[in-house]
């Protein structure tokens, strides 16, 4: 079963779906991505922006 995670829908309609990924030196990575499987879900502390150029959205801390 896929589990799907936090979502945020831009200002162009466009839906974007959060992903996370372990690196080597232990940091969490997260990115969004159109794809919504195995999503992540929206750490706490952080909250979603919208880059006002392209419209993609992107995570800073509260």
């Amino acid at each position: 079963m896929e589990t799907i995670g936090y979502s945020h829908a831009n200002s162009r309609g466009n839906r974007y779906f959060l992903h996370s990924q372990v690196m080597k030196n232990g940091k969490t990575l997260y990115f969004f991505s159109k794809k919504g499987e195995n999503g992540a879900l929206l750490p706490p502390g952080y909250k979603v922006i919208e880059n006002q150029k392209t419209g993609l959205p992107l995570l800073k801390k509260k």
